[in-house]
C-alpha cells in the first residue's frame, strides 16, 4: 500500500475501523446465542470461545504483521492493546452505570478480582521472558509464551470451576451490587434471537460472516495504518499502542456499553479482563510464525506499555476490593486514576519513542 496515496490510506483506515466496530457488534451477540445454545456457558469451551470472538482483530493484526515481519507493530498492538482496554472500563463507568455508583462498587467480586490477578500474573511472565536469551528456542517453540499459555488456560480452569464457587459468604459476591447475576445479558441476547425465529444455523452463518470480515478489516486497518500513520512520523510501536489500539477495541467499547446498560456489570469487566488475559497468549502465535524468540528482543517499550498494563489493571482491582462510592463526572475514584494514569502513560511512551 506504500504506493497509495494519503487520503487512500486514510479511507482505507476508517473503512476498515468502520467494518471492525459493525462487524463486531455482530460477532459478540451471534458469540453469546451460540455459547447459550451449544451449552458451552461459562465453561471454559465458552470463556475460549468469547475471548478469540472478541480478539480476531488482534488476531488478524498479529498473523499479518508477523508474516510481514513487522513483529514489533503486532507487540505493541498487543501489550498497547491491553493498557487501552483496560480504559474501556472508564468509559463503561461514565456512561453505561444506571445507578449513580461507581461501575466497581456495583460489580465487585472475588471472582473480578482473581481474573484481573490472571492479568497481571501473565504480565509479569511477559516481563520476564523478555529477560530470557534469544537462542532458547526448540522447534519454534520459546519457554515464555508457552508458560503464558499454561498460565492461561489453568486460570481460566479455576476461575470457571473452584473459582465460581468461592468458600465466602455468597461466593464472593459483594452486598448492593448488581441486581442480576453474573451473565444475564448474554441470556437476553440469546432469548431475543430466539423470540426472532433466528436459526442455529442462520448463527453459524453470520458468526463466520462477521469472523472472517473482522479477519480481512483487521489486515487492511494494520498495513493502511502503518504506512499512513508512518508518513506522519510515528513509529511502529507508538501507532500500535495507540491509534491501531484504538480501533481495534471498539468492539469491546459497544459490547461492553450494551452489557453495562443491561445492568450486567459483572460481564462487562469480566469481559475485558478476559480478553486482556488471551492477548498475551498471541506472542506464542508470534513465535511460531516467525520462528524466533520475540520477547527478548523486546523493546523498552514493549516492557513499559506491560508495566502501565499491568498497574492500571491493579487500580480496579483494587477498586473490586474497597469498592469506593465517591463518584466525579459519574465516574469512580478508580476510573479517574486510571484515566490519569494512561495519560501519563502515553506521554511517557512519547518521550521513549
Amino acid at each position: 500500500m506504500s504506493s497509495l496515496p494519503s487520503a487512500v490510506l486514510l479511507l482505507i483506515f476508517v473503512v476498515s475501523a468502520a467494518v471492525i466496530w459493525g462487524a463486531g457488534i455482530k460477532l459478540s451477540a451471534y458469540t453469546d446465542v451460540l455459547a447459550q445454545r451449544l451449552h458451552l456457558g461459562a465453561a471454559l469451551g465458552g470463556v475460549v470461545l468469547l475471548a478469540i470472538a472478541t480478539n480476531l482483530p488482534e488476531i488478524a493484526i498479529t498473523v499479518s504483521a508477523a508474516l510481514s515481519g513487522e513483529t514489533e507493530i503486532a507487540v505493541g498492538n498487543l501489550l498497547g492493546g491491553i493498557a487501552l482496554q483496560t480504559v474501556v472500563l472508564v468509559a463503561l463507568d461514565a456512561f453505561g452505570v444506571r445507578e449513580r455508583k461507581p461501575l466497581t462498587y456495583m460489580a465487585a467480586s472475588l471472582t473480578l478480582v482473581l481474573e484481573a490477578a490472571l492479568v497481571v500474573a501473565v504480565l509479569l511472565v511477559v516481563v520476564a521472558g523478555t529477560q530470557l536469551p534469544a537462542d532458547l528456542i526448540f522447534a519454534r517453540f520459546t519457554p515464555a509464551p508457552v508458560l503464558i499459555v499454561v498460565l492461561w488456560v489453568l486460570g481460566l480452569a479455576l476461575i470457571g470451576g473452584p473459582g465460581s464457587r468461592l468458600p465466602w459468604q455468597d461466593n464472593g459476591e459483594a452486598p448492593q451490587g448488581q441486581e442480576h447475576p453474573r451473565g444475564h445479558a448474554r441470556e437476553q441476547t440469546e432469548k431475543q434471537a430466539s423470540d426472532r425465529g433466528t436459526s442455529t444455523t442462520r448463527a453459524v452463518l453470520v458468526f463466520t460472516t462477521a469472523a472472517l470480515a473482522t479477519l480481512v478489516a483487521g489486515v487492511t486497518i494494520e498495513t493502511s495504518g502503518e504506512t499512513f500513520f508512518g508518513n506522519l512520523g510515528l513509529s511502529g510501536v507508538l501507532f500500535g499502542a495507540t491509534v491501531l489500539a484504538a480501533a481495534t477495541s471498539l468492539p469491546e467499547l459497544s459490547t461492553g456499553l450494551s452489557a453495562a446498560r443491561a445492568g450486567d456489570y459483572k460481564l462487562a469487566m469480566g469481559d475485558i479482563f478476559g480478553g486482556n488475559a488471551f492477548l498475551p497468549v498471541l506472542f506464542l502465535l508470534i513465535t511460531l510464525i516467525s520462528g524466533e524468540a520475540i520477547l527478548p528482543h523486546a523493546q523498552a517499550s514493549d516492557i513499559y506499555l506491560t508495566g502501565l498494563g499491568a498497574l492500571l489493571t491493579t487500580v480496579y482491582l483494587v477498586g473490586l476490593v474497597v469498592r469506593p462510592q465517591r463518584q466525579i463526572l459519574r465516574m469512580g475514584i478508580d476510573s479517574i486514576a486510571v484515566l490519569i494514569l494512561y495519560v501519563i502513560g502515553v506521554l511517557g511512551l512519547i518521550a521513549l519513542s
